[in-house]
């Protein structure tokens, strides 16, 4: 089954989510977001590009690390508001920090030691 951009479900900033998985391990990577010209540059370069909320401009993922994302595919949800792109990522990792996903930081519950009083907040 197949569809096309403008059969995606943009927000009504104009921006989908990108769920970037590695493809031969199923490691999610990052979560970033794509409006529908970096979804068609995308698909038409084979490298991820996105939409910077915060810079408020398209940035090609690795353009200045070297940290490329090789598209292997492209796939929407059901509701097809999210896609997921699967890739095959080069050099140190996708994260900004370096790390080789954006998801490395397990969280724990609150220490009860911590927490305030019962009754304030």
């Amino acid at each position: 089954m197949t569809v096309a951009i403008d059969g995606l479900r943009f927000d009504e900033r104009g921006l989908i989510p990108a769920v970037v998985q590695q493809h031969d391990s199923g490691a999610v990577l990052m979560l970033a977001w794509m409006t529908a010209d970096t979804l068609a540059e995308t698909l038409e370069r084979g490298q991820t590009v996105f939409w910077s909320r915060s810079r408020g401009e398209r940035w090609h993922k690795g353009a200045t690390s070297g940290n490329t994302q090789r598209v292997v595919e492209v796939v929407a949800d059901c509701d097809g508001d999210v896609v997921l792109v699967r890739v095959d990522q080069t050099g140190a990792g996708a994260c900004h920090t370096g790390a080789w996903s954006c998801f490395d930081r397990l969280v724990t519950p609150p220490d009860p030691a911590s927490a305030p009083p019962a009754g304030r907040s």
